[in-house]
């Protein structure tokens, strides 16, 4: 790997373990301050909101003014709003701040990142350069909440301070390794819904968008409550959260790596269904947690069962999609936009009112959602056999 590449996918796996680090750490901030629980989900949803409606902005931004340029601003903006979250940890209205500025630069950096490493691969290496990104991406989800939830346990400022000097060293590095790539692929950057989505509408592939919402909604909900039910239910500690997340992350690596490639084409409807029955178990067994080991157990069980449908759904999307790859690509990452948005919201809602009886409501859309996916395979509308 060489030197860009690999600066590249550091970007990315600092930008994921900055998403994650906070979701140990937030909900102990807010019951501290005793603020009320909805900021959880709130603060989580800014972030999210920031940086889906930005993105489309700072990709037509790099084209125009360059990659390595954004991707230095990026990288300052993103140490600021780790800084202003540890300074201010104690003042609500700078904490939604920071989180606004942390969302808004971490878009500029997927899209510079994104746009850098399709200027410099080509057909031969795009994938296997793509595949880097994805993987580091996928390693910033799991160790984000594990180094949020250890150094959380030895200041709760200490997980921002450790991660703004981490990208602010990395702001270096990047000026001193990364060159200009001599040509730009003008794109208009990502939309909110690409131009020819109404298109893939029109056929069966709509029911699995809908689908990756779902999927990425039940995550964003397990994500923002998960701390908060198991602080009143067994009084669970940030370090314990980061180190249950650790685990359930490398549950999530073992399902992506070696179960996702032993489904064989055409049996990913029937998986899929049974990955939402997995989800729906692990959902249905976290109101009954009594102690640490069942809450792990719970959340495995859960992480396997989500990791298997947003892989496969991602997959067969693609497959589904006539060859309009990257708008189907478009749609299903605004579709997970918006369940990362909603899901945090609605959920610690939801824990407010109902306690752990909202894991109930959330096995019961998991389940639901089967409905889909047998209307789906039912469906001969498929762009598969358009040519």
């Amino acid at each position: 790997m060489n030197k860009a590449i690999f600066l590249l996918v550091s970007v990315q796996f600092f930008v994921y373990v900055g998403f994650g680090l906070i979701i140990p750490v937030l909900p102990e901030v807010i019951v501290q301050q005793d603020f009320h629980p909805m900021h959880v989900g709130g603060l989580l949803t800014i972030y999210s909101l920031a940086s889906f409606f930005t993105a489309p902005l700072w990709g037509r931004l790099s084209d125009k003014v360059g990659r390595k340029k954004l991707i230095l601003v990026g990288l300052l903006g993103f140490s600021l709003s780790f800084i202003l979250v540890s300074i201010f940890i104690h003042s609500l209205p700078m904490l939604y701040a920071s989180r606004i500025v942390g969302g808004l630069f971490s878009g500029a950096l997927y899209t510079a990142v994104t746009g850098f490493i399709g200027d410099i691969s080509n057909k031969d290496n795009r994938n296997k350069y793509m595949g880097f990104m994805g993987m580091s991406i996928g390693l910033g989800f799991i160790f984000g909440p594990a180094i949020g939830g250890l150094l959380g346990e030895i200041s709760i400022q200490m997980p921002f301070t450790v991660s703004a000097i981490l990208i602010f060293m990395l702001f270096f590095y990047a000026l001193a390794v990364l060159k200009e790539p001599d040509t730009y692929r003008k794109t208009e950057g990502r939309t909110l819904i690409p131009m020819a989505a109404g298109q893939l509408f029109s056929y069966r592939i709509r029911y699995l968008f809908v689908f990756s919402f779902l999927v990425t909604f039940l995550l964003a909900g397990v994500e923002s409550t998960f701390q908060l039910f198991h602080m009143d239910a067994i009084q669970i500690t940030p370090a314990q959260i980061g180190s249950l997340f650790l685990f359930s992350g490398f549950v999530d690596f073992f399902i992506q790596g070696m179960v996702v490639r032993k489904v064989k084409d055409g049996q990913e409807p029937k998986w899929l269904m049974l990955a939402q029955i997995i989800t729906a178990i692990g959902l249905f067994m976290l109101p009954f947690t009594n102690s640490l080991v069942f809450a792990g157990a719970a959340l495995c069980v859960f992480t396997a069962g989500n990791a298997l449908a947003r892989t496969l759904n991602t997959s067969l999307a693609s497959k589904e999609s006539g060859g309009m790859y990257g708008t189907a690509a478009g749609v299903i990452y605004s579709m997970d936009s918006l369940g990362r948005i909603i899901g945090p919201l609605f959920f610690t809602w939801m824990l407010t009112l109902a306690s752990g009886k909202t894991y109930y409501l959330s096995a019961s859309i998991a389940i639901a959602s089967i409905v889909l996916l047998w209307i789906f395979a039912k469906s001969m509308k498929s762009l598969r056999q358009v040519k």
